[in-house]
């Protein structure tokens, strides 16, 4: 398996955010990356990742990087998302820390970049937060300035609002739509989903607004946008419920546009979200995973969803859950459980489905952690791939072994509440991007490309059927409890380590 690492050791400065240490700062870590393949040419490619994590939420800044020759050389840029980026009050970038990075390409070329820029903790008076969109019009070599969707913040006193966990989408079918969505807080369980948007290619933005109000109690999270056929927009996310005396539950629902945006429908249950989240099992330290959100992909015609699950153990762990829709997302199919492993923790899944209908996942699990140790926990990159429309999979190994205790510690072991994986078209390879721990006993993490055989190539990995729960099984009151906490957690770490 060739392996790529695309992030390096890091150039920022001490002290470059210009405020006074809050948190620890864990230099040459790179976390949470996104990568987007452009459609005008598939040898052209963009990265995205945070470096230089910080305990407490958020990074020193993002970096970006292009290719041109299908990943196997990269150019490292930046944009002024914060001041370690060269941010400042002249061009938009005046914050602290960065994080939440995503890429897009448009049909016709042009690259945007999307940041959760803040300063502060989280709702905290003066404080603030942003949304931060940059395009490049030559393939990600130069980014220009940024423009803000929304800002919110600094306040001293009045109402508190933190803008988290935004996503961008460039319209497959009409370069002039690109679509940003994102969740506003008010408080640690209220949260609608907000959308931007451009109709002219970037040069504009219309102003930002809720486009699904959950309730006071309630909160999205994750919400991402793919367009299908006939241009139908899906938002799909995790919606977090707080009942009146504290329980809480999460669910994967969409909303459905049919006019670029303007007009959403009402939500559509996809499934129940029960994760119980990853740990160490030998002192159940957490790792902080993707266990809060869900990934999304889809061809014109074909939806699939995935995210962590702990119905298929009857909540001892986690695996990976996936779904599809064939009629725009008005109808889901049973969730089925899609990793190899099914006796050990899975997470933080992400999805992808080619033209051509293949479906791949990759995920991080922990079936080589075979001696309990408080001072290692070992894990493993993963594809699986279906030719069947995900009734059936064969496995890749994409990584050796690596250890999570040598990842940052921010509110867990942190690589990132979600990866990337793109394809290129029909019967090419897909490309996975993840983050991995170094070697050795130092806290480091780099970002890497893997290419891995084609599916044909593949076919005699060993194959296994999707598997679906138990029918009629439902979690005991002590997995009810996990899962609570659980979700909990996902809550916490939004304020806390964002």
């Amino acid at each position: 398996m060739k392996q790529i690492r695309l992030s390096q050791p890091s150039t920022f400065t001490a002290g470059c955010d210009g405020v006074p240490v809050s948190g620890t700062l864990y230099t040459d870590t790179a976390v949470e990356p996104s990568l987007a393949e452009n459609p005008f040419n598939p040898m052209s490619l963009i990265a995205a990742w945070q470096q230089n994590r910080w305990s407490n939420g958020g990074s020193q800044g993002l970096m970006l990087a292009s290719s041109v020759n299908g990943g196997t050389s990269w150019t490292l840029t930046t944009a002024p998302f914060s001041r370690c980026t060269g941010g400042n009050p002249g061009n938009l970038g005046d914050f602290a820390r960065a994080t939440d990075p995503w890429v897009t390409f448009s049909p016709t070329g042009f690259a945007y970049a999307l940041s959760l820029s803040f300063t502060g903790a989280s709702l905290a008076p003066g404080s603030s937060s942003a949304m931060l969109v940059a395009r490049s019009a030559d393939f990600g070599v130069t980014w220009q300035l940024p423009h803000v969707l929304i800002q919110d913040g600094p306040n001293p006193s009045g109402a508190q609002f933190f803008n988290d966990k935004g996503s961008i989408t460039a319209d497959p079918l009409n370069a002039s739509f690109v679509y940003a969505v994102w969740d506003r807080l008010s408080s640690q369980t209220t949260g609608p989903s907000y959308l931007a948007l451009t109709a002219d290619g970037g040069s504009t933005w219309q102003p930002a607004r809720s486009i699904y109000d959950p309730g006071p109690s309630a909160q999205t999270i994750g919400n991402q946008i793919v367009v299908l056929n006939g241009g139908v927009l899906l938002n799909v996310f995790t919606e977090i419920d707080t009942a009146p005396g504290g329980a809480v539950s999460s669910a994967v629902r969409v909303i459905r546009s049919i006019d670029h945006g303007t007009t959403w429908s009402g939500p559509v249950t996809i499934a129940k979200l029960q994760a119980v989240g990853t740990s160490n099992p030998a002192n159940n330290a957490p790792v902080r995973d993707g266990s809060g959100i869900v990934s999304v992909s889809a061809t014109l015609g074909a939806v699939y969803v995935a995210w962590q699950d702990a119905s298929f153990s009857m909540g001892k762990h986690d695996g990976i859950a996936l779904v599809s829709s064939l009629d725009g997302g008005q109808t889901w199919s049973t969730p089925v459980q899609v990793n190899a492993d099914p006796n050990v923790q899975a997470f933080t899944p992400t999805v992808n489905v080619r033209g051509d209908g293949v479906v791949a996942v990759t995920y991080f699990d922990l079936r080589n952690n075979t001696a309990a140790s408080t001072s290692h926990l070992y894990a493993d990159c993963w594809m699986v791939i279906s030719t069947d429309g995900g009734m059936s999979f064969s496995e890749q190994h994409l990584s050796g072994s690596f250890d999570l205790v040598n990842a940052p510690d921010s509110e867990g072991l942190f690589l990132g509440d979600y990866q990337a994986l793109v394809s290129s078209g029909s019967g090419t390879p897909f490309l996975p991007f993840y983050a991995q721990p170094a070697l050795g006993s130092v806290v480091q993490t780099d970002a890497f490309i893997s290419f891995p055989p084609s599916p044909a190539a593949a076919a005699a990995a060993l194959a296994f059927p999707a598997r679906a729960a138990a029918a009629g099984a439902e979690l005991t009151p002590e997995a009810q409890r996990r899962v609570m906490a659980r979700t909990r957690l996902v809550q916490a770490q939004r304020l806390r380590g964002r």
